[in-house]
Protein backbone atom coordinates (compact mmCIF):
# COMPACT_ATOMS: atom_id res chain seq x y z
CA UNK A 1 0.00 0.00 0.00
CA UNK A 2 1.49 3.39 -1.06
CA UNK A 3 1.91 6.33 2.12
CA UNK A 4 1.97 9.63 1.82
CA UNK A 5 3.49 11.58 4.99
CA UNK A 6 2.51 15.20 5.64
CA UNK A 7 4.93 16.97 6.76
CA UNK A 8 3.78 20.43 7.86
CA UNK A 9 7.20 22.99 7.97
CA UNK A 10 7.37 26.27 9.31
CA UNK A 11 11.47 27.44 8.47
CA UNK A 12 12.59 23.38 8.63
CA UNK A 13 14.94 23.93 5.40
CA UNK A 14 17.96 22.87 7.95
CA UNK A 15 16.26 19.99 9.13
CA UNK A 16 14.48 18.32 5.82
CA UNK A 17 17.56 17.10 3.52
CA UNK A 18 18.68 14.92 6.10
CA UNK A 19 14.89 14.23 7.21
CA UNK A 20 13.77 13.76 3.23
CA UNK A 21 16.72 11.11 2.93
CA UNK A 22 15.27 8.62 5.65
CA UNK A 23 11.95 8.35 4.45
CA UNK A 24 11.30 4.31 3.62
CA UNK A 25 11.03 3.10 -0.10
CA UNK A 26 7.12 3.82 -0.91
CA UNK A 27 6.42 6.47 1.15
CA UNK A 28 6.03 10.17 -0.58
CA UNK A 29 6.80 13.34 1.30
CA UNK A 30 4.54 16.06 1.09
CA UNK A 31 5.54 19.10 2.63
CA UNK A 32 3.28 21.76 3.57
CA UNK A 33 5.01 25.27 3.93
CA UNK A 34 3.51 26.93 6.50
CA UNK A 35 4.73 30.84 5.61
CA UNK A 36 8.42 29.56 5.91
CA UNK A 37 11.33 32.85 4.75
CA UNK A 38 14.50 30.34 4.87
CA UNK A 39 13.49 28.38 1.36
CA UNK A 40 12.13 25.60 2.97
CA UNK A 41 9.70 25.10 -0.02
CA UNK A 42 13.07 25.53 -2.62
CA UNK A 43 15.18 22.60 -0.39
CA UNK A 44 11.79 20.45 0.08
CA UNK A 45 11.80 20.42 -3.71
CA UNK A 46 15.02 20.19 -4.22
CA UNK A 47 15.02 16.65 -2.37
CA UNK A 48 11.99 15.10 -3.97
CA UNK A 49 9.24 16.42 -1.85
CA UNK A 50 5.38 17.17 -3.02
CA UNK A 51 5.31 20.92 -1.78
CA UNK A 52 2.00 22.53 -1.22
CA UNK A 53 1.70 25.97 0.08
CA UNK A 54 -0.35 27.09 2.91
CA UNK A 55 -1.01 30.61 3.56
CA UNK A 56 -2.95 30.38 6.78
CA UNK A 57 -0.65 30.07 9.62
CA UNK A 58 -1.16 27.31 12.21
CA UNK A 59 -0.35 23.15 12.10
CA UNK A 60 -3.67 22.06 11.78
CA UNK A 61 -4.04 24.09 8.89
CA UNK A 62 -0.71 23.07 7.00
CA UNK A 63 -2.22 19.48 8.38
CA UNK A 64 -5.27 19.67 6.83
CA UNK A 65 -3.59 20.97 3.46
CA UNK A 66 -1.34 18.38 2.90
CA UNK A 67 -4.23 15.86 3.90
CA UNK A 68 -6.15 17.58 1.03
CA UNK A 69 -3.05 17.32 -1.37
CA UNK A 70 -2.66 13.13 -0.36
CA UNK A 71 -3.94 10.71 -3.07
CA UNK A 72 -2.35 7.58 -1.15
CA UNK A 73 -4.59 5.18 0.67
CA UNK A 74 -3.00 5.57 3.74
CA UNK A 75 -1.38 8.79 4.97
CA UNK A 76 1.49 9.19 7.90
CA UNK A 77 1.74 12.79 9.86
CA UNK A 78 5.11 14.30 11.43
CA UNK A 79 7.21 17.32 12.22
CA UNK A 80 9.45 18.37 9.74
CA UNK A 81 11.90 19.19 12.75
CA UNK A 82 14.20 16.52 12.50
CA UNK A 83 13.16 15.12 16.04
CA UNK A 84 11.09 11.64 14.51
CA UNK A 85 13.13 9.52 12.33
CA UNK A 86 11.31 8.65 9.41
CA UNK A 87 12.47 5.21 9.35
CA UNK A 88 9.78 4.21 12.19
CA UNK A 89 6.99 4.93 9.86
CA UNK A 90 6.71 1.73 8.39
CA UNK A 91 5.86 0.02 12.52
CA UNK A 92 3.19 3.21 13.03
CA UNK A 93 1.57 2.47 9.69
CA UNK A 94 1.66 -1.15 9.85
CA UNK A 95 -1.41 -1.80 12.41
CA UNK A 96 -3.21 -0.04 10.02
CA UNK A 97 -2.35 -1.58 7.09
CA UNK A 98 -3.12 -4.93 8.49
CA UNK A 99 -6.58 -3.78 9.76
CA UNK A 100 -5.50 -3.94 13.41
CA UNK A 101 -5.67 -0.13 14.15
CA UNK A 102 -7.60 2.63 12.90
CA UNK A 103 -5.09 5.14 13.98
CA UNK A 104 -1.46 5.27 15.43
CA UNK A 105 0.51 7.42 17.06
CA UNK A 106 3.89 6.77 17.70
CA UNK A 107 4.33 7.72 21.35
CA UNK A 108 7.73 9.45 22.15
CA UNK A 109 10.23 8.66 23.98
CA UNK A 110 12.79 10.92 24.57
CA UNK A 111 16.31 10.58 24.62
CA UNK A 112 19.20 13.08 24.37
CA UNK A 113 17.14 15.86 26.89
CA UNK A 114 14.31 16.43 23.67
CA UNK A 115 11.00 16.90 25.61
CA UNK A 116 11.01 19.85 27.90
CA UNK A 117 9.40 19.88 31.14
CA UNK A 118 7.13 21.57 30.34
CA UNK A 119 5.97 20.28 27.23
CA UNK A 120 6.00 17.05 28.79
CA UNK A 121 3.82 17.78 31.64
CA UNK A 122 1.29 19.17 29.59
CA UNK A 123 1.29 16.36 27.68
CA UNK A 124 0.39 13.97 30.75
CA UNK A 125 -2.41 16.32 31.48
CA UNK A 126 -3.96 15.68 27.96
CA UNK A 127 -2.83 12.01 28.42
CA UNK A 128 -5.33 11.75 31.59
CA UNK A 129 -8.22 13.47 29.97
CA UNK A 130 -8.64 11.36 26.97
CA UNK A 131 -8.63 8.87 29.20
CA UNK A 132 -10.97 10.15 31.94
CA UNK A 133 -13.24 11.91 29.26
CA UNK A 134 -13.45 9.21 26.10
CA UNK A 135 -11.46 6.09 27.53
CA UNK A 136 -8.85 6.68 25.11
CA UNK A 137 -5.65 4.72 26.95
CA UNK A 138 -2.53 6.55 25.14
CA UNK A 139 0.87 7.57 26.48
CA UNK A 140 1.48 10.08 24.46
CA UNK A 141 -0.81 12.04 21.85
CA UNK A 142 2.19 12.32 19.41
CA UNK A 143 2.90 14.15 16.07
CA UNK A 144 3.52 11.01 14.07
CA UNK A 145 0.94 8.98 13.48
CA UNK A 146 -0.90 6.70 10.48
CA UNK A 147 -4.61 6.20 8.99
CA UNK A 148 -6.23 5.75 5.67
CA UNK A 149 -7.07 9.02 3.96
CA UNK A 150 -10.87 9.19 3.15
CA UNK A 151 -11.95 8.04 6.77
CA UNK A 152 -9.54 11.07 7.82
CA UNK A 153 -11.22 13.56 5.94
CA UNK A 154 -14.42 11.87 7.03
CA UNK A 155 -13.74 13.04 10.51
CA UNK A 156 -14.81 16.40 10.03
CA UNK A 157 -11.65 18.15 11.94
CA UNK A 158 -11.92 21.81 12.63
CA UNK A 159 -9.55 22.88 14.20
CA UNK A 160 -6.50 24.72 11.98
CA UNK A 161 -4.36 25.61 14.95
CA UNK A 162 -2.24 23.23 17.61
CA UNK A 163 -5.69 21.71 18.75
CA UNK A 164 -5.46 19.46 15.24
CA UNK A 165 -3.73 16.33 17.00
CA UNK A 166 -6.48 16.22 19.39
CA UNK A 167 -9.63 16.73 17.98
CA UNK A 168 -8.12 14.04 15.64
CA UNK A 169 -7.60 11.72 18.39
CA UNK A 170 -11.37 12.61 20.21
CA UNK A 171 -13.23 12.29 16.89
CA UNK A 172 -11.48 9.05 15.76
CA UNK A 173 -13.04 7.92 19.35
CA UNK A 174 -15.99 9.17 18.75
CA UNK A 175 -16.75 7.67 16.19
CA UNK A 176 -15.45 4.22 17.44
CA UNK A 177 -11.86 3.82 15.60
CA UNK A 178 -9.88 1.18 16.76
CA UNK A 179 -6.90 3.74 18.24
CA UNK A 180 -3.31 2.29 19.19
CA UNK A 181 0.68 3.58 20.07
CA UNK A 182 4.07 2.33 19.07
CA UNK A 183 6.84 3.59 20.60
CA UNK A 184 9.52 5.26 18.62
CA UNK A 185 12.07 7.64 19.98
CA UNK A 186 12.28 11.05 20.01
CA UNK A 187 15.73 13.29 19.96
CA UNK A 188 16.29 17.17 19.93
CA UNK A 189 14.74 19.14 16.61
CA UNK A 190 17.46 20.90 14.58
CA UNK A 191 17.26 24.58 15.16
CA UNK A 192 14.61 26.62 17.30
CA UNK A 193 11.65 25.48 18.18
CA UNK A 194 8.65 27.45 17.76
CA UNK A 195 5.65 26.03 19.57
CA UNK A 196 6.54 22.88 22.48
CA UNK A 197 10.47 24.27 22.87
CA UNK A 198 9.01 27.12 24.28
CA UNK A 199 6.68 28.10 27.12
CA UNK A 200 4.83 30.14 25.60
CA UNK A 201 4.35 27.88 22.77
CA UNK A 202 3.83 25.23 24.45
CA UNK A 203 0.73 27.39 26.80
CA UNK A 204 -0.96 28.16 23.05
CA UNK A 205 -1.27 24.53 22.35
CA UNK A 206 -2.66 23.53 25.64
CA UNK A 207 -5.20 26.53 25.14
CA UNK A 208 -5.93 25.35 21.51
CA UNK A 209 -6.52 21.96 23.00
CA UNK A 210 -8.28 22.97 25.62
CA UNK A 211 -10.80 24.57 22.95
CA UNK A 212 -11.13 20.97 21.57
CA UNK A 213 -11.89 19.66 25.19
CA UNK A 214 -14.80 21.95 25.88
CA UNK A 215 -15.98 21.44 22.63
Amino acid sequence: MAVDVVLPALDEAAALPGLLRRLPVGYRAIVVDNGSTDGTARVAAAHGALVVEESQRGFGAACWAGLQAATAPLVCFMDADGSLDPQDLPAVARPVQEGAADLVLGARQAVRGAWPVHARLANRVLVFELRRRFGVRLHDVGPMRAARREELLGLGIDDRRSGWPLEMVVRAAAAGWTIDEVVVPYVARVGRSKVTGTVRGTARAVRDMGHVLRA
